[in-house]
């Protein structure tokens, strides 16, 4: 089969690989239909050498498709249903997954239980399971991972069960944002999007949205937000303070992660090929929020970081909540919503749809941030 193969830092090549079949009874096989572009893929594209990627490795953890085989103890789905299958490869019986901590599943945890429960197609860290960018996959623990899909639900929105919108769901609850409150997002892409629809739809009277990406900007304006441009704006945390009666914004999320931009030496650092501090979206979320309010990070840091500012947090009591998202605690409650006329509008967060020969290209259009590429799915 063809699948999207990472070959090395900034180039995935689309070639031939093994067809996956059934392995253990808990296992399935689906015909990949649809499976989107993260950003979190684009940390692999550009740190993978460094994040224990392997040239060969299959990238994606979005997928949706067709069900071809399921193992002997496989039952809630069959042959022929369409399917989409979380990011999270959890078992659902054991410790974690029964206090709905399925990104932690001890079932599939890694490295002796120094990092959570596997992941499709992120790094050996998690696994090393072949990913959904690919004309099928093999899907393990699937007599509890794969949703069947509503067909009244647009096959774009049901995509995103995979991961965009559960990761955007949980970052606004980790938040708590008060009812009528108000919440800044630091980042703009698909999940930093889908943020600011679900904090407007749960009560949030007030959205501010960072980002410094014309079309990213003038999307959550659309759809509610009010935005900042950060490269226009000088000191983003004092924006942010005099537009909340100068005290910060109720809550903060922080959906950018270790690839935010951060100053002219972080830059430069990273053409001489040294390790910056990439934390700038996460200094920036924690000096926005008020004292007494909630930090929530979704973006993905892999990574140590020097300088955190414990002291401010203290003194400020700041409570922070981070961490992948627990797909199958939050997609009942999605599926709900995206049935009850999808309010979020989910389906028009995909932008560009593209065969699956054309990924090199697409994986360079969206790091570029290149207009009209805000969130790609992948058609095999």
């Amino acid at each position: 089969m063809k699948a999207v193969v990472w070959q090395g830092p900034r180039k995935v090549v689309v070639s031939e690989v093994p067809d996956p079949r059934v392995e253990f009874p808990t296992d399935a096989v689906i015909r990949v239909t649809g499976t989107g572009i993260c950003g979190s893929d684009l940390h692999l594209y550009d740190h993978g050498a460094t994040m224990a990627m392997k040239p060969g490795d299959v990238l994606g953890h979005e997928a949706m498709g067709v069900v071809e085989e399921v193992g002997k103890e496989v039952r809630h789905i069959r042959p022929g249903d369409t399917v989409v299958v979380p990011f999270n490869i959890s078992c659902g019986h054991c410790y974690m997954c029964d206090m709905q901590l399925y990104s932690q599943c001890e079932t599939t945890q890694n490295l002796g239980g120094r990092k959570g429960g596997s992941l499709f197609g992120y790094t050996h860290l998690y696994g090393g399971v072949a990913g959904g960018q690919a004309e099928y996959l093999r899907v393990p623990q699937a007599h509890f991972g794969p949703i069947k899909v509503d067909p009244a639900i647009p096959a774009n929105a049901s995509l995103l069960l995979s991961d965009v919108l559960p990761t955007a769901w949980q970052a606004v609850e980790y938040a708590a944002v008060p009812k009528g409150g108000s919440v800044v997002v630091y980042g703009l892409g698909p999940v930093g999007q889908m943020c600011c629809r679900i904090a407007l739809h749960l009560g949030a009277g007030r959205v501010i949205g960072i980002d410094r990406v014309p079309d990213r900007l003038a999307t959550a304006a659309v759809h509610g937000a009010e935005t900042i441009d950060y490269s226009k704006a000088g000191d983003v945390v004092q924006a942010v303070r005099e537009i909340t009666a100068g005290r910060g914004a109720d809550s903060a999320i922080d959906a950018v992660g270790m690839d935010a931009d951060g100053s002219f030496a972080d830059r430069l650092f990273q053409t001489l090929k040294i390790q910056p501090d990439r934390m700038a979206a996460l200094h920036q979320a924690l000096g926005s929020v008020r004292r007494g309010g909630t930090v929530s990070v979704v973006g993905v840091y892999a990574a140590w970081m020097p300088n955190f500012p414990v002291g401010d947090l203290f003194d400020k009591q700041i409570t922070l909540r981070w961490g992948q998202a627990n797909v199958r605690a939050w997609t009942d409650r999605l599926i709900d919503v995206l049935r009850d006329n999808d309010p979020l509008r989910a389906a028009d967060l995909v932008t560009t749809e593209m065969p699956l020969s054309e990924a090199p290209e697409a994986y360079e259009h969206f790091r570029d941030k290149a207009p009209g590429y805000q969130k790609i799915v992948l058609h095999p």
